[in-house]
């Protein structure tokens, strides 16, 4: 074997790894959420391989096993509940879960900002990564006036931020991680 080719072996080997790794990772700990894409296959049985989308409920339907709640659990809970499901019907079914799209993980960036919308939040993102991913504040923006809109158990609570304070390095705790649905607004 060539010094090349084990550099490759060595490189395909470190790159599997972290994918492995990751993918692990993210199967315990991701929470599904509605409007999230799933690819669901089960081997050896082509007919129920399939992508399907969580429903605003947070229930997805699959033949055979029924609507499934998805909303808030990890994929391999999702897959757990999959299987109980389809072993009625299929001796000892082996379930994949990849979510393909995160497309429910959104905050909302409103206001006095470059670029107001929606945003899928890929990774966890706080109040500054959010500005920032909006496009930055514009000239006239209440800096010190920003707020975070939050659902908490029905309720709808407002948190302050004060940027001046956090581009000082003052208060950093202001600077908390956004939550699925949370609306920052800037006036």
């Amino acid at each position: 074997m060539t010094k090349l080719s084990k550099s490759m072996n060595t490189h395909i080997f470190f790159f599997y790894m972290v994918t492995l790794t990751f993918s692990s990772f993210a199967e315990d700990s991701y929470q599904i959420r509605a409007g999230d894409v799933l690819e669901i296959s089960v081997w050896r049985e082509d007919d129920l391989n399939r992508e399907i989308t969580v429903r605003p409920d947070g229930y997805f339907s699959f033949p055979l096993a029924g609507d499934i709640k998805a909303q808030g659990k990890t994929v391999s809970m999702i897959r757990k509940e999959l299987v109980e499901g389809l072993e009625k019907y299929i001796s000892e079914p082996e379930v994949n879960i990849n979510v393909t799209a995160v497309v429910g993980n959104k905050v909302y960036v409103v206001g006095k900002v470059a670029n107001p919308g929606a945003f899928i939040m890929s990774h966890p993102l706080d109040v500054m990564q959010a500005l920032s991913v909006a496009g930055g504040m514009t000239t006239f923006a209440g800096v010190n006036k920003i707020k975070i809109l939050r659902r908490k158990e029905g309720e709808q609570i407002a948190i302050p931020f004060k940027y001046a304070e956090v581009e000082d390095g003052e208060n950093l705790e202001q600077n908390i991680i956004l939550e699925q649905g949370d609306i920052v607004v800037v006036p």
